[in-house]
Parts: C-alpha cells; structure tokens; sequence
C-alpha cells in the first residue's frame, strides 16, 4: 500500500470514530486557561481623543513666535527706538542752535571741567581729542528727561555730538547689541544720520552724527574702554 493509500484509510478511520461534544467543565478549563484579550478600541476613537491634543499642539507652534515678538522682541526694538530717536533730535537741535557750544575749546581739560555744577553728575569722557577727531567744545542739553553734558567733535567736515547723562530710570535694549571695545553698543540709524548707544556703568552715551558708521565706531573705540 503506498503512503497516500495509508492516509486515506486513516481518514475514513477516524471518521468512523464516534464524536462526543465537550462536557461543560472542560469548555470552563479552557477558557480559564486562555488569555483574555481586551477589546480594541475602533481607530476613529483612538483619534478623536487625541484631536484636542494635536490642536492644542498646533496653536501653541502658530502662537509661539507671535508671543516672542509681543514679549521679548517688541518691547526691546521700542525700547531702543526711543533712545535713537532722541539722540537725533539732540544732535539736530545743536546744528541748527545759533551757538551750539557754550564753553569753545580744544582742551578737555578746560570742557570738562566746564560742566561742574551745570549738570547733576560728572561726566565721565576719556578722550580729549585729536587730529582725526578734534574736540571743539561743550554745552548743556537734555537727553529725554534729565540734563546731559554735550562734547562736539569734529571729523573733516561732519559735526558728532556725544551726550552723557545718567543712564538710571531709563530701558535700555538687550537684544542685536554690537561690541565696541569694552561694552555692548545699540547701533541704528534714523533720518540719515549714524547712532550709537551703550550705557556704561551709571551713565548713559550717545554717539550721533552723519559720518559713515566706520567712522563713528573710531570714534567709539576711543571714548569706550578697552575690553
């Protein structure tokens, strides 16, 4: 008999065999035996709990660089606008001023100490002048709401006013600062002429006039202290 001939035999025996369903028990047995599977939850559920999720996630990217620049960015680029702005109208109201200069001289030891008693404070300049940047005199202004002590430098030319006051009570910026020598500078432009702003330690300062930025940043590097 070949092998195919021995299994169809042993098919037709084991179907002649009789069949008797399980008792209840053993049903029992194996159910309590098998591992119970917990329902699937249908995808669509799954997905509607985690749209709120997925838009609370969205808004928070759509509305993250909108709450930096209202915070952070806006105020700080205000911040320095005002004082840029008033440092122009400064250096406009010395040029057109019939007498710019109250105190004409070329010595800083003779403007320096002009300013005694004239301001509330003592200016701190350390550069008195020279052959590229010669100081031609001082005055008294007002820088916003307190008194500065103007010096005027001349370059060829072009007039630069520098304004020194105190620098308590005002914002100043904090962000898109330029190093200059030995401090952190705001530098702009507005109505054609270069600005340069940085506090150093109580006193503020102001650079103004219309040579070209490289020039003012001379200037800068001499009036600042070394880093």
């Amino acid at each position: 008999m070949s092998p195919d001939e021995r299994d169809a035999a042993l098919d037709a025996a084991l179907e002649r065999l009789p069949q008797y369903p399980a008792s209840v028990a053993l049903k029992r047995r194996l159910r309590g035996a098998w591992p119970a599977t917990p329902p699937r939850r249908p995808w669509h559920r799954r997905l509607r709990a985690l749209v709120p999720a997925l838009a609370l996630a969205a808004a928070v990217v759509a509305l993250a660089p909108l709450a930096w620049d209202r915070l952070l960015v806006r105020p700080d680029r205000e911040r320095a606008a005002r004082l840029v702005a008033e440092a122009v109208n400064d250096h406009v109201r010395l040029l057109i001023s019939q007498q710019p200069l109250e105190v004409k001289s070329g010595d800083s030891h003779q403007v320096r100490p002009w300013f005694a008693g004239r301001v509330d404070f003592a200016p701190v300049v350390g550069f008195g002048g020279d052959a590229e940047f010669p100081l031609q005199g001082g005055a008294v202004g007002y820088f916003l709401d307190r008194k500065a002590a103007v010096l005027v430098y001349g370059h060829r030319l072009h007039t630069i006013s520098l304004l020194v006051f105190r620098a308590d009570g005002l914002r100043w910026p904090r962000r898109d600062l330029t190093r200059v020598g030995g401090v952190e500078a705001h530098v702009d432009a507005a109505r054609g002429f270069n600005v340069m702003v940085w506090r150093q330690a109580d006193l503020g300062y102001a650079l103004v006039s219309d040579v070209e930025p490289e020039v003012l940043r001379a200037l800068a590097l001499r009036l600042v202290p070394a880093s």
